[in-house]
């Protein structure tokens, strides 16, 4: 008997285990961004944002200020999945000069979404003379979907 309760505990546990990331990936992102900056072909301005995938299977994400009063669709990509997943949630910026272009999501224990370089991004590496942007990494905070 007791070996039967722990086959089911141990089963039930596994369950548990392998439906969290799937729960996980339907949470939004919560990110405070103290600077204006570009995702897609829009610059957003400073302000609080939720980040999330428009659906579970889509490459889409949203990001949408809290007030609602900015949104902006991106198409993303997974990040490398050789990578180690990362333990905190967070939202990675290129930065060139003063300007700012948002690259990748990452959601803790999850695999990142990588955004591609946008025109004004291209256009930005080009006055840069090809040189590396400076990466700036803003931590963020899990949020279920509303």
């Amino acid at each position: 008997m007791k070996k039967t309760l722990r086959r089911i505990s141990g089963v039930l546990a596994l369950a548990f285990l392998a439906a969290a990331p799937a729960v996980r990936a339907q949470d939004a992102l919560l990110v405070n961004i103290p600077f204006a900056f570009t995702a897609g072909q829009m610059t957003l301005p400073a302000g609080e944002y939720r980040i999330q995938k428009v659906g579970d299977n889509s490459p889409a994400l949203l990001i949408q200020r809290t007030d609602r009063s900015a949104a902006e669709l991106v198409m993303s990509m997974a990040v490398d999945t050789n990578r180690k997943q990362p333990e905190q949630s967070k939202a990675v910026f290129h930065k060139y000069g003063e300007r700012y272009f948002l690259a990748q999501i990452w959601t803790t224990g999850l695999q990142g979404r990588q955004l591609p370089e946008s025109a004004k991004e291209k256009e930005q590496t080009l006055v840069a003379h090809d040189q590396r942007p400076e990466q700036i990494t803003i931590v963020a905070r899990l949020t279920p979907k509303p």
